[in-house]
């Protein structure tokens, strides 16, 4: 279901089923330890309505209940929702939606009703599928280093130099439920954020 920008800025619920099994997803083994970010996502549209429940839904039962997502206004179409319905096992419940056009490119903050904060970069849906790999595995690795921007910053141009991921690193391996297929390594420190901070100053 797609909706209008009229819709969107007067904040209208959007309904939506739940998560597909080609959620293209890595996160971190586990999200215990300081990190810069703890995964990577690659949305197949730049529509948020058909492809935020799936995300939402897979972040709840790693991380808890998402109350909020934060989102760059660049990369998504028109519509924009405030809010989104999204319908899940124990039932529907609305999600609260905030674009800014000063967040980081590519960062994506979710925020669970337990105080839980997960930062993904969201790889753009036309790259190719070995560079979305490698974005999404540095992004979930232990001890990554790298910001949001850096990483996409670092994807080649559409058709430049494209190609099948490697071994380690095909689709069927970028499972929601999290993984890596790198042993642990040294995490950088990141701060836990102070309240009321905008997701950018992690950045």
């Amino acid at each position: 279901m797609s909706i209008t920008g009229g819709e969107a800025a007067a904040g209208t619920t959007v309904p939506q089923p739940g998560p597909g099994p080609g959620l293209r997803l890595r996160l971190q083994p586990d999200h215990s330890g300081p990190a810069l970010l703890d995964g990577g996502w690659w949305p197949r549209s730049a529509d948020p309505a058909a492809e935020l429940p799936g995300l939402i839904l897979a972040l709840d039962q790693r991380y808890g209940r998402v109350t909020r997502v934060m989102l760059g206004d660049a990369g998504w179409d028109a519509s924009r929702p405030r809010r989104m319905k999204v319908a899940g096992p124990a039932g529907s419940r609305v999600v609260r939606l905030g674009w800014f056009a000063t967040m980081p490119a590519g960062l994506l903050t979710a925020i669970s009703a337990n105080g839980q904060r997960t930062d993904l970069v969201t790889v753009p849906q036309q790259t190719g599928e070995r560079d979305a790999a490698v974005a999404m595995e540095q992004a979930a690795r232990i001890g990554n280093r790298e910001h949001a921007p850096v990483i996409l910053a670092a994807i080649p141009a559409p058709g430049a130099g494209a190609g099948k991921a490697p071994e380690h690193s095909q689709p069927g391996r970028w499972e929601w439920e999290g993984g890596t297929s790198h042993p642990p390594e040294p995490e950088p420190d990141r701060p836990a954020p102070a309240s009321g901070e905008h997701p950018a100053g992690r950045q």
